[in-house]
């Protein structure tokens, strides 16, 4: 028998301190209420459409066309036909030489990536500028790394016309943005498209924020996982392409969005030898290596689009016409119930404004709920409909500004957002009776 002193639980802290204040997770307490109670689930942001016959079949024949190195262990830091692809297909984007071996690195999912630039690049003490709304990984990823996130929000400004808003509305304020770079600034994250927003930064934007890099020498983390999802003949530009810019720019990529196969978590990291080979290190020493077969299936989707790059038939091309019509039937069906939509410019979702349903809402004694929060709840278990509060997506100093939204993922198939239509109409049909 052990003696009492050695039968004792632990007294000190196991929780490392790097943890402290980023245990919370909005989608762990979403996810659950949607899976709960929702019919119709346009919270999180997965298509629930098929991802294209030629990835399908890539896959397919990767384990089954008998190269059984497939299954085995690939170069660590990319599958050579992936990055090889990846460096063609960037060299067009970007105009530019790049070498597959230094200037690509493949990772599990944009999700690593990120952690990856995070972990490389962002030393303790350093500041790390986000612009808010912002994909609400950035925040933790920054503290874990022993950063402060300083935050920037964009602002709407809502046209006087009276039409409905979008996401080009919601601005940047150039001094603001100016006052928050600083000797302590390390680095800049810039998503567009953005999620949620669904914004696509302009040229003059990203004018803005490349010349303050510039300026104060600071780098970019520039997550363009919905390059290809850009709506009503909007051009997504990349920032690295800009004056200045390539040397101190990481580019984030991911197949899930790119394919719409989120679940195979193959992304990637383009940029200058000298910023990857930090990212690299890291890499090696946490997830080492990406499912091979994977990356061999999303090298051939590539070679094909590279094939076809810019011709009709090229699925960049297609998919987002195609969401592009999702999007006007999901904008249409939430303004028939007055919810107010914001027309997103690109990615998977558009935010809408529920100012108007605020009496529909019951108060919630003794809580500081957010009413977004309050909302996106009732919603789900009075309607059966799952959508995110937007103010998740800020920080606290600023999430209270921004409580009369929502955010709907339109990535869906036509019979999800016939179904979400069918609830919405129901829903005016019980207002106006």
């Amino acid at each position: 028998f052990l003696s009492p002193s050695l039968q004792a639980k632990m007294s000190r802290p196991v929780q490392a301190r790097r943890l402290e204040g980023i245990d919370k997770n909005i989608w762990v307490e979403f996810v659950k209420l949607a899976a709960t109670y929702s019919k119709v689930n346009l919270g999180q942001g997965f298509p629930d459409f098929p991802a294209p016959d030629f990835l399908t079949e890539a896959l397919t024949r990767a384990l089954g066309g008998g190269n059984h190195m497939l299954h085995q262990y690939t170069r660590a830091f990319g599958h050579p036909a992936l990055v090889k692809v990846l460096a063609q297909f960037f060299e067009k984007l970007l105009g530019r030489d790049l070498d597959p071996m230094t200037n690509v690195m493949v990772t599990v999912g944009a999700y690593q990536a990120l952690f990856c630039c995070f972990q490389a690049l962002v030393d303790e003490g350093d500041e790390v500028i986000i612009i808010e709304p912002f994909f609400d990984c950035y925040e933790p990823m920054v503290k874990m790394a022993g950063g402060t996130p300083v935050f920037v929000p964009l602002r709407p400004n809502p046209p006087k016309d009276g039409k409905l808003m979008s996401s080009a509305d919601w601005q940047l304020d150039p001094a603001e943005l100016a006052s928050k770079f600083s000797a302590r600034t390390k680095a800049i994250v810039l998503n567009s498209p953005n999620n949620p927003l669904g914004k696509v930064f302009s040229r003059e934007e990203l004018g803005l924020i490349a010349e303050l890099c510039v300026k104060h020498d600071v780098l970019c983390i520039s997550d363009e996982v919905y390059e290809w999802l850009v709506y009503d003949g909007k051009q997504h530009i990349r920032i690295a392409s800009l004056q200045g810019m390539w040397d101190r720019t990481v580019i984030v990529g991911s197949a899930g969005k790119t394919f719409s196969a989120t679940g195979w978590k193959v992304g990637w990291v383009v940029g200058p030898d000298r910023l990857l080979q930090h990212l690299r290190t890291v890499h090696q020493n946490s997830v080492y290596h990406c499912a091979t077969i994977a990356q061999e299936a999303v090298a051939q989707g590539f070679q094909r689009e590279l094939m076809l790059y810019g011709k009709p038939e090229s699925y960049f091309v297609q998919l987002p016409k195609e969401l592009q019509q999702k999007r006007d039937w999901l904008v249409q069906s939430l303004d028939d119930l007055g919810m107010k939509p914001i027309i997103p410019e690109g990615t998977y979702f558009l935010v809408a404004d529920i100012s108007p349903f605020k009496s529909d809402v019951p108060e919630v004694p003794n809580s500081d709920e957010p009413y977004d929060y309050r909302f996106t709840k009732w919603m789900v278990k009075n309607k059966g409909l799952a959508a995110i509060p937007l103010s998740a997506f800020y920080s606290e100093a600023h999430k209270n500004n921004y409580t009369n939204f929502i955010r709907f993922c339109f990535a869906k198939e036509e019979a999800t957002l016939k179904a979400a239509n069918d609830i919405l109409q129901k829903w005016k049909q019980d207002k106006t009776s």
